[in-house]
């Protein structure tokens, strides 16, 4: 083999009953990579069942399949050529399948498209299309199928090519060749054939040959999602690695790194692997952690880039291309989540541009949602920052997909980014002062009243104990001066007020959100509030703020601090004693006249 160890992934996809499974297992049958009996075991099968052998039985590894003779999932089988290896994935082609289609294509490095030469183009073969061009695939091949029903005719064969072609214009699309063939027949599959004398160009074997494998991501900036952080406590191993999988480019040891959102920077001390040794180098695809040469706090969702590589977008408003999968509509502020490299956040559709029918690429404006099946460029805003590439850059790390009521809903590419948007939190904040009922009895009155100033005092860092320890001692010292002050604990809003938002990484953005909601509640009546909220980062601080109208709030932080652009207002160390550390915080309490001193 010229390429015994290279590899190329293909997707292979047509509308209902145009054929593809035959013309997959036709291609392993004819390039000899069937397992050995493999073949006649199906013949004898159908023998057994007076059933008609079709080669498509060579893929129906699914009883559902069976039951209903169309593909519903993404199954994947291997061929091989003289040239190299192939991974060939069977995406399904009904409607209803199209979520499943999708997954199938989205690692694909080139595509075959079938079309069935009695029914030409359908509705879902343009669709397909779109879907390819959406998913970043630009090695197409449109096999024109089942090619002996209509007797081999190069009129038919023709007039599809040129429908299809007209289509495939308008969305830039340009297959590299279309071929007829008959599956079933073996014509033109890997070898020429009488039948078709009128055809010179290739066969499906000479053409996937053909493709050419892309610049390997190797090449391509350093992108490593973080999933989680391991830390490790027995015989003296104090490790933070930091573990994922490679996305794109490579990185060694020595290397500087930087993490984003967060833009906390460090160095690689070592690449650790499971029961592997430790190398010196990593690469695209592969699962790994890696040590820090500073002892830097890290959340899984951030994304570690090379530093001196171009670095990846990071914002809270997008422009995509989006296409959505399930009977209940996208709707404007409904709250959605977004998966987006190891990220998750919540996600709301904040403006729709244009809703494309992907059939007749005719366009609709002005429509503020999207329905199932449609294609949309809408302006997508998640209530903080998250980090991506841009489709036209780098696809990988640009692909999204969006969960509704626990199920992916829909999914698509990042295309640009939107730096000057009103986030949704401002946005909030200015309709919420709009709509505001104002008390007879203003701020200075109450201040007055109370011989305080309204304050959200918000502590945060890594020892909750700590944290809580501080928070409840602060409250009880400032209630027995006679302050109206009052400590919420962040159990009691998520057990409360949010016990109808999920915990963990999907429900921190709400809980947050909601706290700082009360919070200002309680500052319109006048009170001091406490809270703590366990390693809040910067864009975290910066929503607290907005929603608190940024004057009312102090950030405590406790212990160190790894954010490189800190947001807190005051530290204090993790080890100071607790009566040291509330005399400094209401003598500076007092330095900015939030405690009044009592009349005389």
């Amino acid at each position: 083999m010229e390429n015994g160890n290279e590899y190329m992934n293909i997707v292979i996809i047509g509308h209902v009953d145009h054929g593809k499974s035959t013309v997959i297992g036709r291609l392993l049958s004819d390039t000899g990579s069937l397992p050995e009996g493999k073949l006649e075991l199906v013949r004898s099968i159908c023998a057994k069942n007076a059933k008609p052998f079709e080669y498509a039985f060579l893929l129906d590894a699914l009883k559902n399949e069976q039951a209903q003779g169309i593909t519903i999932d993404s199954a994947r089988c291997f061929f091989k050529s003289s040239k190299r290896h192939y991974i060939i994935i069977d995406a399904p082609g009904h409607i209803e399948f199209i979520k499943n289609m999708i997954t199938g294509a989205s690692r694909a490095e080139a595509a075959l498209i079938v079309i069935d030469a009695k029914e030409g183009v359908q509705e879902n073969s343009r669709r397909h299309g779109f879907m390819v061009s959406l998913l970043g695939i630009d090695q197409i091949v449109v096999l024109i199928n089942k090619i002996d029903i209509v007797g081999y005719d190069e009129d038919i064969f023709n007039k599809i090519k040129n429908d299809y072609s007209n289509f495939l214009d308008q969305i830039e699309v340009k297959p590299i060749e279309f071929i007829p063939i008959s599956a079933r027949n073996g014509d033109n599959i890997t070898v020429r054939t009488d039948k078709l004398r009128w055809f010179a160009g290739p066969t499906l074997l000479e053409s996937v040959d053909n493709f050419r494998k892309p610049e390997p991501m190797e090449h391509m900036p350093f992108r490593f999602p973080v999933q989680d952080i391991y830390k490790f406590t027995e015989d003296d191993d104090d490790r933070r690695i930091v573990a994922g999988t490679v996305a794109s480019g490579t990185i060694k040891v020595g290397d500087d790194v930087i993490f984003l959102p967060s833009q906390k920077k460090s160095n690689i001390i070592s690449i650790e692997a499971f029961n592997e040794p430790q190398a010196q180098e990593i690469h695209i695809g592969k699962a790994t952690g890696f040590t820090l040469s500073s002892e830097l706090y890290i959340k899984p969702g951030e994304m570690m880039c090379k530093q001196g590589d171009t670095l990846p977008e990071t914002g809270n408003t997008f422009k995509v291309n989006l296409f959505w999968i399930v009977k209940k509509p996208m709707i404007s502020r409904k709250k959605y989540k977004l998966k987006i490299g190891s990220d998750r956040l919540a996600v709301y559709l904040k403006d729709v541009l244009n809703i494309i029918d992907a059939s007749s690429l005719t366009t609709e404006a002005n429509k503020q949602h999207i329905n199932r099946h449609d294609i949309a460029e809408c302006i997508l805003q998640t209530l903080k920052p998250t980090t991506f590439d841009l489709a036209a850059t780098q696809e990988e790390t640009s692909r999204f997909v969006i969960v509704d009521d626990n199920e992916i809903a829909g999914g698509g590419v990042i295309i640009e980014s939107i730096t000057e948007a009103i986030s949704f939190v401002k946005e909030h904040v200015s309709n919420r002062k709009f709509s505001w009922v104002n008390s007879n009895i203003d701020s200075i009155n109450r201040a007055l009243k109370y011989n305080q100033m309204p304050k959200f005092i918000v502590i945060t860092g890594s020892n909750s104990a700590s944290m809580e320890n501080l928070a409840k001692s602060l409250e009880e010292d400032l209630f027995n001066e006679g302050r109206s002050v009052y400590y919420i604990g962040i159990s009691n809003i998520i057990s409360g007020l949010n016990f109808d938002v999920e915990n963990g990484v999907w429900g921190r953005d709400d809980h947050i959100r909601r706290l700082g909601e009360t919070s200002h509640l309680f500052l319109k009546a006048g009170m001091i509030i406490i809270a703590t909220i366990h390693d809040l980062d910067s864009f975290e601080i910066d929503m607290l703020k907005e929603l608190s109208e940024s004057d009312d709030i102090i950030v405590i932080h406790m212990g160190k601090t790894y954010l490189e652009n800190d947001k807190s207002d005051i530290h204090l160390d993790e080890g100071e004693p607790i009566d040291e550390a509330i005399l400094r915080l209401k003598s500076m309490f007092y330095n900015l006249q939030i405690l009044i001193d009592y009349c005389i």
